[in-house]
């Protein structure tokens, strides 16, 4: 009983320790301030903004930037196809971006941590077949998937969602029933098993919670992955649909014109690359600290 009442202090001591070789890391700190950045802008969007994204002017189409002949320093970033403001527009498509990415991740990972915790314990026709399911997912490819499932569902929002946790569920499961195999013979858990702890009990609260360090490094690394997926459904017309603003529509509505007017598409663009490689490097930050096998 004291081997598995002393785990939790042992397990938050690790954390402070694995918090601190993050900090040590510059170059993830600043990623992370970066993405911190992004996630203010898209909460205070309608403070930050300074034009409404949806409103139009046609006398303003295709304005260019402030520092370029033409433009004005109210319309920093210039004008789209129909005179809207880009720059309000990409702080607007902040919060398409983060929320679903956010959404994807939190569905996903919820039901990747149940699915592995049942499938690494239970182990059995359980484990078979949440195993099995996962080696069927992982069979197709995940964009081509995800614009088959938004085929049939149609574009909005919600299927957005669901369509690309529809899979995604299977990366998480995958670490957490990896975990949860080494987690389940160590002594604190049989300790527990010997009381007569239930599978429940000990699946909840003596195993995930020490399996949860890696399981956030994963949950990290793969929100930008979707946040590129919602880019690419949203720039093949699949997304959500106009007049709200995404980066990938962004995108996809200066093809028509990139050489005239480069700045249509490039800001958009700019903004995914940012955010996604800010998170990759600041997840990077996170496996370098939390994961044992990457300390020195």
């Amino acid at each position: 009983m004291t081997l598995a009442a002393d785990m939790p202090a042992q397990a938050e001591s690790i954390f402070r320790q694995n918090l601190r070789n993050f900090s040590r890391n510059r170059l993830a700190v600043g990623s992370a301030v970066v993405v911190v950045l992004f996630i203010f802008m898209a909460v205070f969007a309608p403070l930050i903004a300074p034009h409404d994204p949806n409103e139009t002017d046609l006398f303003r189409r295709l304005q260019p930037p402030a520092w370029v002949a033409g433009g004005e320093w109210s319309f920093l970033l210039g004008c789209d196809g129909l005179g809207r403001d880009i720059l309000s527009r990409i702080i607007y498509g902040t919060r398409i971006s983060i929320f679903i990415g956010a959404a994807v991740i939190l569905v996903a990972t919820t039901i990747g941590i149940v699915a592995g915790l049942a499938a690494g314990y239970l182990r059995g026709w359980v484990d078979i077949l949440i195993s099995r399911l996962v080696d069927i997912l992982l069979g197709f490819p995940y964009l081509i998937f995800a614009i088959g499932l938004m085929a049939m569902m149609g574009p909005g929002l919600v299927n957005i969602i669901l369509a690309l946790a529809y899979k995604e569920w299977v990366i998480p499961c995958r670490v957490v029933r990896g975990e949860t195999l080494v987690t389940r013979e160590l002594e604190y858990v049989e300790a527990a098993r010997a009381l007569g702890a239930s599978r429940w009990h000990i699946m909840r609260n003596e195993i995930l919670p020490n399996i949860l360090s890696p399981v956030i490094v994963v949950a990290t690394i793969r929100m930008a992955h979707v946040i590129i997926l919602e880019a690419s459904l949203s720039f093949l017309g699949l997304g959500v649909q106009p007049p709200t603003a995404s980066w990938g529509s962004m995108v996809a509505d200066g093809r028509a014109f990139i050489l005239e007017a480069w700045w249509v598409s490039t800001f958009p663009g700019l903004a995914i690359l940012l955010l996604v490689l800010a998170i990759n490097v600041a997840s990077q930050g996170l496996r370098d600290a939390f994961d044992p096998r990457f300390h020195e």
